[in-house]
């Protein structure tokens, strides 16, 4: 399974989610306007991952109890963005997980709401 296909078919399932090119990567955004998700394909390192937005204190959470999976980003790490390596055994349901609760910190409520 291609990582950044399964990756587009999570994300674009999500309500009013659409995909464009942000810094030379693909990129999910609520309503076309606000980022989600953003695909780093050896972005700044020899790895292959994504960026998204996550609840607060799961980046630490999730990067001190497996670091061989997860990580802080660059440039928005220190907003609470979580990375998560592709290029490792993946769980595609936990992948579905963290993306959903991505769109969910990015959502107006009403999309959010839709999830329920």
């Amino acid at each position: 399974m291609d990582p950044l296909d399964e990756l587009r078919r999570i994300c674009l399932a999500l309500p009013e989610t659409t995909e464009r090119l942000s810094h030379g990567e693909p990129t999910w955004f609520v309503r076309d306007k606000k980022t989600f998700v953003m695909f780093a394909d050896h972005h700044h390192d020899d790895r292959l991952a994504f960026w998204c937005a996550a609840p607060p204190g799961v980046q630490a959470e999730l990067v001190g109890e497996a670091p061989e999976r997860f990580f802080r980003p660059p440039y928005v790490g220190h907003r609470g963005w979580l990375g998560v390596y592709l290029d490792v055994e993946v769980d595609w349901r936990e992948i579905g997980e963290i993306v959903t609760d991505a769109y969910r910190m990015i959502a107006p409520k009403t999309l959010a709401a839709q999830l329920d």
